[in-house]
């Protein structure tokens, strides 16, 4: 049937005539303008990724560790041609998807060394409450709004973090949720930008109020987000126009890009409490003001700075790159492409799953690695991006790859002063791998890693020193087990002759194998 009488008819049914438009899953659209935008710049996609590196790479990027070698060997040896989307939907109802997740938003929103310690300290609160929004799937908005709120428990210390310092939460909360830099404007106009420094601290005027408060001592502290009734940025001009006693002008809250906050004046004769540590919630609240405007229609930031972030976050880069410099003139290498991620999140009422098994259902998504193009992030995603595992990634895969957790086992406290010091950021925020030596000496002698490796009851080493297979078919478990994939003919033969050497201690042959594996590129990289 034609298309004008598919809509006709939509019409006089009582349709809607976009109905048959709308239909077109998300993924489809990311194709498409992949595929259009190749075309023009005659580029020619890597081919499909294996069923070995797609295995790996969505559980890294959906749960944050590695497949078990059970879990590997069912997923190839199955013949659906439908695994993939099967193995996702998998993924994504799995408990460990919402912790993976709360890993790499604690990431985005603390980073890896937050400068106040009080953060440091109770961070594992936020984390899980982060862990919480990805497992009751709450839309971005809602939790958003929550965040900026602080007054659920874990999620006031994203403001601790930035106690008495209201000019980082300004900076901080415009680029994470706005994909706006303010910092230029906190000490002059922008020369090239619109943003001034009276927007700075129009920003800034929402926090200047909060205050910090502490109950409890010890392990007990907590903290809650006070907030003042008075207090007002002072605006005393660019720095080169400061000048020795000069107060400044107070300067009203202003939501960005927007209007001027209405707020009823203070009533005559208000004293603010005496104490700052239990303070009564105000008659009107400027940071609840903020986190309603935010998670809004009205905000034209929101929508297109997750979706870019997202995007990021499981192809390498943005869609407009960096992915918290979104400038008024900022050019997406695929605006269609953009439009049309920003546009059904806000359908889809800001459901990061949906977005999420949209990219990873696409064939973007799924490329190989290694095709013509020698950029690690290329513009134009005509190849998987590759990346380093971050220092929880790798404890989790090196837990799994070695069957290191057992049943009844009273799993020993991780040492992750260590693995977050010479893992913690391997990239440099553009994506670029930034390996040092310290690192390497890491890997090849500490006893950390020693310890995931060593034997002990039904661990790996166990395992395979317990079985009767041939040695062949150990070998070819110890590489589906660690890097989800078969040996070549030279790997199987070369490991094969190691582990039938002569020695009084056969489990000695197999740790060192296992050593050897793990202390490579491929293990360190997400494949």
């Amino acid at each position: 049937m034609p298309l004008l009488r598919i809509a006709a008819v939509a019409v006089l049914i009582g349709f809607p005539a976009v109905a048959a438009a709308a239909a077109e899953p998300l993924h489809s659209v990311i194709d498409r303008e992949l595929k259009s935008a190749w075309a023009r710049e005659k580029i020619a996609p890597a081919p499909r990724a294996t069923d070995s590196a797609f295995l790996r790479r969505v559980y890294l990027d959906l749960l944050g560790a590695i497949p078990t070698y059970q879990e590997t060997t069912a997923f190839l040896a199955d013949t659906d041609a439908r695994k993939r989307e099967k193995l996702i939907d998998k993924l994504l109802a799995d408990p460990r998807f919402a912790t993976g997740q709360a890993q790499v938003w604690d990431q985005v929103l603390f980073g890896r060394h937050p400068a106040n310690y009080d953060a440091v300290h109770k961070r594992p609160a936020f984390q899980g409450w982060l862990a919480r929004q990805f497992a009751d799937n709450v839309p971005y908005d809602r939790w958003v709004k929550e965040l900026l709120l602080a007054e659920t428990p874990g999620s006031e210390m994203f403001y601790v973090q930035f106690r008495g310092q209201p000019e980082e939460m300004t900076v901080a909360i415009s680029k994470l949720f706005l994909g706006t830099q303010l910092q230029c404007a906190r000490c002059h106009d922008h020369p090239y930008e619109k943003w001034t420094q009276k927007d700075f601290y129009g920003l800034t005027g929402f926090f200047v109020r909060l205050v910090v408060q502490e109950s409890g001592s010890g392990a007990k502290r907590t903290f809650t987000i006070g907030e003042k009734g008075t207090g007002e940025v002072l605006f005393s001009g660019s720095v080169k126009e400061q000048r020795p006693g000069r107060k400044g002008e107070p300067v009203k809250p202003k939501f960005l890009g927007g209007k001027l906050l209405e707020e009823p004046p203070t009533p005559k004769g208000f004293k603010e409490p005496k104490s700052a540590k239990s303070l009564p919630k105000p008659a009107f609240s400027r940071k609840a003001k903020l986190a309603e405007w935010v998670a809004s229609g009205d905000n034209p930031y929101l929508a297109k700075a997750v979706a870019n972030r997202v995007w990021s976050q499981f192809m390498g880069r943005g869609l407009i790159h960096p992915i918290d410099d979104i400038r008024a003139d900022s050019e997406a290498s695929h605006p269609v492409l953009l439009k049309a991620i920003t546009d059904g999140l806000a359908e889809h009422r800001f459901d990061l799953k949906w977005l999420i098994r949209e990219i990873v259902l696409s064939d973007g998504y799924q490329l190989a690695m290694h095709g013509p193009s020698k950029e690690a992030l290329p513009k134009w995603f005509e190849q998987a991006r590759i990346r380093p595992l971050s220092a929880e990634e790798l404890v989790a895969a090196m837990r799994v790859a070695t069957m290191y957790d057992q049943p009844g086992d009273k799993k020993p406290e991780i040492t992750w002063d260590y693995f977050t010091r010479y893992f913690g950021e391997p990239v440099n925020g553009l994506g670029d791998f930034q390996g040092s030596l310290s690192e390497h000496l890491f890997w090849n002698n500490s006893e950390h890693v020693r310890r995931f490796i060593q034997r002990k009851k039904g661990n790996l080493i166990d395992t395979l020193i317990a079985s009767k297979e041939p040695v062949d078919k150990k070998v070819e478990r110890l590489f589906l087990a660690i890097y989800q994939r078969l040996p070549n003919p030279t790997e199987a033969d070369l490991i094969a002759k190691h582990l039938q050497l002569k020695d009084d201690k056969p489990e000695a042959l197999y740790e060192e194998a296992i050593w050897a594996l793990i202390n490579s590129s491929e293990f360190r990289f997400n494949h």
